[in-house]
């Protein structure tokens, strides 16, 4: 019997939030401000992620992947904790793009809906998403709980991961605070 929800927040970090990172995405201190009451609402059934890279040499199609992005092969694990906002929170760890692990799936079992927003819409919250959907879960995707490396690959994105409902439900934190 699946349980209430869970808020699973993607990769909310120095990486992807500092200004000083290759990888910076903007509108994160607009997307933290929105995103704090929600977590204070899902208490204890939040779930982070953080991206981090390999521990070896990058293999595959990761080999040409940090050959343009080699500062990450070589940042100060600083990069790669949780945000102030978050850190304390429970999370897991991945070095690829989507975060549906067996970590994830075994920390989520149960749960009801898995409502997801992070950074970046493009990438990994997609990457996240779609996994979580082929796994048969109800995935709820916050529209404006998202940021993207730029506002049109985020709507791409939001319009691309529409087209898989009703499998994948959109919503905004508003109506996630909602009481039912």
């Amino acid at each position: 019997m699946a349980t209430a929800p869970w808020l699973f927040l993607i990769d909310l970090q120095p990486a992807f939030s500092s200004a000083d990172s290759p990888w910076f995405t903007p509108g994160t201190d607009a997307l933290y401000a929105r995103l704090r009451p929600l977590v204070a609402a899902f208490g204890p059934r939040v779930l982070f992620s953080r991206f981090v890279p390999p521990e070896g040499p990058p293999e595959g199609s990761w080999a040409p992947y940090y050959a343009e992005w080699p500062f990450a092969l070589t940042a100060p694990a600083s990069m790669w904790a949780l945000d102030d906002d978050w850190a304390g929170g429970r999370s897991i760890a991945a070095d690829t793009f989507g975060k549906w692990t067996p970590e994830a799936r075994a920390i989520l079992d149960g749960a009801g809906e898995i409502v997801i927003g992070g950074v970046a819409t493009e990438c990994c919250v997609m990457n996240t998403v779609l996994a979580a959907l082929d796994d048969a879960r109800q995935v709820c995707l916050l529209t404006d709980g998202c940021a993207g490396s730029t506002a049109d690959a985020h709507d791409a994105a939001v319009a691309l991961m529409a087209m898989r409902a009703p499998q994948i439900r959109l919503s905004t934190i508003d109506k996630a605070l909602a009481p039912t």
